[in-house]
């Protein structure tokens, strides 16, 4: 099987004008300058500590730069429901809540951030500009969170109050164009009013939330219900943009892409007026939570708009085409795309490479996910995101633990042109050992409670940010993550098309056949990217993911169909690894197809990428 694919190109490096592919550090706030040494189940935040805005300072921006990131996504910044007191803002109920520190995605006011995250909460707007200008003076982009699906059940802006949902709602109806919010009726299911909460046994709660002891509201995941479960979004209120979407996917009655601000629902406004909000204070760009539950016409309108304000405005988007919550029949990424993100979260891919440690694919099965994916080069790809178990983590991976990352990262980072993504904690091999309060013990880290990354902190060092506590052995896959998202962008792994080699290889028995294999390809795979023209950059990249064999006497077939597509003619080829280690090699052309490409061993979880010369 071949796949053979171009980038689409997107923002351009102004000294050059060739593209910049974004490589993104996902930064929970809450977990990145906390190094309390001892914590509480289910803590508070006096006990368990927190990280702060100020704690994100040029020392630790600066290394997070020289790592070759583009853009830090300042995770959960924006205000949220918590049951946290300040002076200025109460607890909210625990009815409402998942965990003492809240979930980052029930959005409490659009218009402020957590007050949690700064040193002087009633300067935490003053505190946040002087972050993003930090970022913008180390040369990296800030990205926020942009959640347009629900909000927390308290949702309340005291900093743009005008702006706040469902002020003037007819709540005697489910739907109505310009409703904020979908209402419950006597005819919905769950026993009528009051609201009934699925916390009511937990301490400090009684299963009810007084705002909706006689208006209901439908939940974040579209639970029509009196009484949702546990199991539903049921700390958040799902938002209406127009369409009701009990009656199916057909947007189409909503308005175009050119519609004038008076003319569209009253939350595409309302929405707009946020993006707008952070766009003025120095935001970016914007990491979109569950973008395939907004009707696509809103985001034709929404994002020429923002970019009318900031061309290079950055949109990211995370969708599952796979969620029948979707609102769109065809393709959610093509759908995304073609609506203006210039990338959506891969899902598909992380989950095959989940199953090939988890059983029961194969390496060889990567290939049937790149020939489906004809947007190969505008898909986010990550090994880990704040949704997603720690791959260090030892009830997950197949239990290999930090080195799986190596592995996994390798092929995401290296397999097309996208944004790549590496979550704060993963560069450490963090495993999110325990159960931290809400979320218990399932390996991740929690985003619902006040904790800390122990792994982490001992890289914060005290804020030095240094790794100064870091083993010899997490130091070194930090610095190992450095050289591959530096590796990213190169020209051939930034903007250069992609050839599959596992198909040559099925009946190469020196390919890391194992004794009991049949056939090639269950733990190597092997691709080439190149940029195709004369002098152009060529990687081979070989990663074997095994966890606990190494792999001697591999050689890598390269077709003759191969070296024709990437004009190679030259009599002697040579390979030189620029990812871990020194070592160079040199063959002849005419060896290639039949002998292969004689490598090293290759460790447990590790990788090669050989630029040919």
């Amino acid at each position: 099987m071949i796949s053979l694919l171009v980038m689409t190109e997107k923002t351009s490096d102004v000294t050059t004008g060739l593209p910049v592919r974004p490589r993104i550090y996902e930064l929970m706030v809450r977990h990145f300058g906390n190094t309390t040494t001892e914590t509480k189940f289910d803590g508070a935040l006096e006990e368990n500590g927190c990280g702060k805005f100020a704690d994100i300072d040029r020392t630790a921006l600066q290394s997070l730069r020289d790592m070759g990131f583009t853009h830090v996504w300042l995770t959960g910044v924006l205000e949220q429901a918590s049951g946290t007191d300040y002076p200025d803002r109460p607890a909210d109920d625990a009815d409402i809540l998942k965990g003492q520190a809240g979930s980052p995605y029930a959005i409490k006011d659009y218009f402020d951030v957590c007050p949690d995250y700064a040193e002087v909460p009633s300067r935490r707007l003053v505190e946040f500009r002087k972050l993003l200008k930090r970022c913008e003076e180390i040369g990296l982009r800030a990205l926020i969170d942009f959640v347009p699906n629900h909000v927390a059940r308290s949702y309340e802006s005291d900093v743009m109050p005008t702006l706040s949902f469902g002020k003037h709602d007819d709540t005697t109806r489910f739907f109505h164009r310009d409703n904020n919010f979908y209402y419950l009726s006597h005819i919905h299911p769950g026993g009528g009013p009051p609201l009934k909460l699925p916390a009511g046994d937990e301490m400090g709660c009684d299963g009810l939330f007084a705002p909706e002891a006689g208006i209901g509201r439908v939940t974040g995941n579209n639970a029509v219900t009196w009484a949702p479960s546990i199991n539903d979004w049921y700390e958040t209120v799902k938002l209406n943009y127009g369409h009701d979407y009990t009656t199916g996917r057909d947007t189409s009655h909503l308005p175009g892409p050119d519609a004038d601000l008076d003319s569209v629902p009253d939350t595409w406004r309302k929405m707009d007026a946020v993006l707008e909000f952070w766009q003025q204070m120095g935001v970016g760009g914007f990491r979109v939570d569950m973008a395939h539950m907004i009707p696509m016409e809103f985001w034709r309108w929404v994002i020429p708009r923002v970019r009318d304000r900031e061309s290079g405005a950055f949109f990211m988007a995370e969708a599952y085409d796979g969620d029948p919550a979707k609102l769109t029949d065809e393709d959610v990424v093509v759908e995304l795309l073609k609506s203006g993100f210039d990338g959506v979260y891969d899902g598909p891919l992380y989950e095959r490479l989940q199953e090939i440690y988890e059983g029961p694919k194969w390496a060889n099965d990567i290939d049937e996910m790149v020939w489906s994916m004809d947007r190969l080069h505008s898909m986010v790809r990550y090994a880990e995101n704040h949704d997603e178990v720690r791959i260090a983590n030892p009830q997950h991976w197949g239990g290999g633990g930090a080195n799986v990352g190596r592995a996994v990262s390798a092929i995401v980072f290296g397999i097309g042109g996208g944004p790549v993504m590496v979550y704060n904690g993963q560069e450490v091999g963090e495993p999110a050992i325990g159960a931290e309060g809400f979320s218990g013990d399932d390996g991740r880290s929690s985003i619902f409670d006040y904790g800390v990354l122990p792994r982490l902190a001992k890289w914060v060092n005290g804020k030095k940010f240094d790794g100064g506590q870091l083993t010899t052995a997490e130091f070194e896959l930090r610095e190992w993550y450095g050289r591959l998202v530096r590796l990213c962008g190169e020209p051939a792994l930034e903007r250069g098309w992609f050839y599959g080699l596992n198909h040559a290889n099925i009946e190469n028995r020196d390919f890391g056949r194992l004794a009991l294999d049949k056939t090639s390809g269950h733990w190597l795979y092997a691709f080439l990217r190149s940029e195709r023209r004369p002098s152009g950059q060529t990687f081979l990249v070989v990663v074997n993911l095994n966890t606990t064999k190494a792999m001697s006497g591999v050689r890598v077939r390269i077709p003759e169909h191969a070296m024709q597509w990437l004009s190679l003619r030259q009599e002697t080829v040579t390979f030189r690894d620029r990812l871990a280690e020194e070592w160079e090699a040199e063959a002849e052309r005419s060896e290639l197809p039949v002998e292969g490409l004689a490598l090293p061993a290759m460790a447990p979880c590790s990788a090669m990428f050989l630029e040919l010369g």
